[in-house]
């Protein structure tokens, strides 16, 4: 070839490459679960990955696995982390210290938590706790102020008439039920669920107090949701559309849990098995999911009446010692950006979808 067909050969592939389409740039951010491990309860993060949806906004999200709740907001007030997906109360309280956080996106609108004993345990009431040892996933999980609210609730002293104590999650915590080392737990609903797989069946106790309250949702510095808007948009659409994908599909959901979080799937167990367990495991999860559960109309919307209600009822039994305003706590000025898809559209590609 000539110098001047090397050229002209040269100059083509150059006009090649600045009409073809660029890449789309994507910003990776890390996000607080606030669980030590990966459960069905990430299928939204799963599902959005594998799908795009983040990527077609803009981000790249690495979950960040942390004992509990806790962490997740002190993370996030020490700028270590973005985004977190913690339940209200340690917020609540952190807040009083002056860090400006806010939840912008209730992922869960009913609370997840409550105490739980087997169900071979002859207790059948909160009330019949007393002067026994009630186990938590970890000391940082929320479970620890639900169980002392809820303990409260019932005219005892958490400090005194009862022992709170570390747990651990799953297959430990089932371990320690069997031998009697605990009595009760207080823990959230994937956590019961992952017990009975490891062999232990659960009976709720009368948790009506909380039910109706809301539980974890995306968390960032009010710093963050003015100067990086768009990635907490993208990060809550994209767990939006996974949310009613797992819904409407909830076997694909745990197959593509186990695709971007293999570390997720249950080892010495057939896939037949692991799926059937996983499968209760988010099944335990999804009524938390639905507007219904918050009496809401839109994806991811603050209830400012229900986060009210829960705010009071934590102030009433000591868990935060002095009032904290639900509007200083909650925000909703990104829902309808975050809402802007359309959900059939999504349910009916989940449906689809092999």
């Amino acid at each position: 070839m000539t110098g001047r067909g090397r050229i002209a050969a040269l100059l083509a592939l150059m006009g090649f490459l600045a009409s073809a389409p660029a890449e789309a740039q994507t910003t990776k951010i890390r996000v607080g679960f606030c669980a030590r491990t990966i459960s069905a309860a990430a299928a939204p993060f799963a599902i959005a990955t594998e799908m795009g949806w983040f990527r077609a906004g803009g981000v790249a999200v690495e979950l960040v696995t942390l004992p509990g709740s806790t962490d997740c907001v002190k993370l996030v007030a020490t700028k270590d982390l973005s985004f977190a997906l913690p339940s209200i109360e340690p917020l609540a309280i952190i807040r009083q210290q002056g860090i400006k956080a806010q939840n912008y996106y209730t992922a869960y609108q009913g609370n997840t938590y409550g105490l739980a004993v087997p169900d071979a345990s002859p207790i059948t009431s909160i009330a019949e706790l007393r002067g026994k040892k009630i186990g938590v996933t970890s000391m940082a999980s929320a479970g620890l102020i639900i169980a002392r609210a809820l303990v409260a609730d019932r005219g005892m002293s958490p400090d005194r008439d009862v022992t709170i104590v570390v747990a651990g999650e799953a297959a430990q915590t089932a371990a320690l039920l069997r031998t009697n080392q605990v009595d009760a737990l207080s823990q959230f609903d994937t956590q019961y669920a992952l017990i009975e797989n490891a062999g232990v069946k659960m009976r709720m106790l009368d948790n009506e107090a909380i039910a109706r309250f809301p539980a974890n949702g995306f968390i960032a510095l009010e710093e963050t949701l003015r100067t990086r808007r768009s990635e907490a948009v993208a990060l809550a659409q994209g767990y939006a559309k996974g949310t009613i994908f797992a819904l409407a599909n909830a076997e694909a959901a745990v197959r593509l849990l186990y695709k971007i979080f293999p570390q997720s799937k249950p080892t010495g167990k057939d896939e037949a098995t692991a799926i059937r367990d996983d499968l209760k495991v988010l099944q335990a999860r999804a009524p938390k999911w639905t507007l219904e559960a918050g009496g809401v109309k839109k994806w991811g919307y603050n209830s400012e009446a229900n986060y009210s209600a829960y705010v009071d009822f934590l102030l009433k039994w000591g868990v935060l010692k002095e009032k904290v305003s639900a509007s200083d706590l909650i925000t909703n000025e990104l829902i309808d950006e975050i809402n802007r898809f359309d959900p059939q559209e999504i349910a009916h590609q989940a449906q689809a979808y092999k």
